[in-house]
């Protein structure tokens, strides 16, 4: 999907803030909401999604609800034991595990997707 430079270095410039900025309200979220550590949790996320980029990976994640809460479960693509998104069906009930920070999900070949929580909606 070849793009002209300039219009793909705008693009970039302009996804790359918004990935930033949807990563330090994570952290925000995930640190309990503590105000007056925004510059903290900005370099934070700068520094994770720039990692991220220089190993050319892709942040992959589930959602899943849970009791009228939605949870956002990212997975490292490499680690999941061959899962591919659209496995779990939508309205399909699911046995779900939680560990701290971990969601584990129950696939239909009995191994769990270990996800990192991210978010929680609701």
């Amino acid at each position: 999907m070849p793009e002209s430079t300039s219009y793909t270095q705008a693009m970039s410039a302009e996804r790359l803030h918004d990935a930033i900025r949807k990563r330090a309200e994570q952290i925000y979220l995930r640190s309990g909401r503590i105000a007056g550590r925004d510059l903290e949790n900005w370099a934070q996320a700068e520094s994770e999604i720039m990692l991220q980029m220089e190993k050319g990976q892709r942040r992959t994640a589930v959602v899943i609800e849970v009791n009228g809460v939605q949870y956002v479960g990212e997975y490292d693509p490499d680690g999941c034991d061959g899962y591919l998104p659209g496995e779990f069906q939508s309205g399909a009930e699911l046995s779900i595990r939680f560990a701290g920070e971990k969601m584990f999900v129950r696939r239909a070949n009995g191994s769990d997707l270990e996800t990192t929580i991210v978010a929680r909606v609701g």
